[in-house]
């Protein structure tokens, strides 16, 4: 059964850099990463992200295309069913990603913004409902360093 894990951010329009930041812990444990994001701009966006957020940090990363290998261990995508092989699902869009169920780990991220909390509870709702083992952290601070 998938483990989801809420990461409840304090600060508002902080998922994409915690995501960042989750991304490269993981990483660094050995696993793979499948980052899955709203729309091909939060894509672009997080695709930069990931080489500026954290001076002297490296998370070797890639865009997810459909039909081609993805050979890095942090695949960013917006797709509505990946063929991305991860071990950890990181999701920053406010919709159920429904292919969660393939991955061992979920991790949603949602930010202090009214309208990304009750998308949130929905998705915990739904999770909850499907069985998942749920577990949540509270995040008071999100830094770049």
């Amino acid at each position: 059964m998938t483990q989801v894990d809420f990461y409840i951010l304090a600060q508002t329009q902080q998922r994409a850099l915690f995501a960042c930041r989750l991304a490269e812990k993981i990483y660094r444990l050995g696993k793979r990463v499948y980052i899955h994001t709203a729309d091909e701009q939060h894509s672009r966006t997080l695709d930069d992200l990931l080489w500026t957020f954290q001076s002297g940090s490296f998370v070797p990363h890639e865009r997810y295309q459909d039909h081609a290998a993805a050979h890095s261990p942090v695949i960013i995508g917006q797709h509505p069913q990946p063929a991305a092989d991860a071990d950890v699902l990181i999701n920053i869009s406010d919709e159920l990603p429904i292919f969660y169920a393939r991955f061992a780990r979920v991790a949603e991220i949602v930010d202090g913004e009214d309208a990304v909390k009750l998308k949130g509870r929905d998705r915990f709702r739904i999770y909850r409902e499907q069985g998942c083992t749920m577990l949540t952290h509270t995040i008071d601070a999100v830094s770049s360093e």
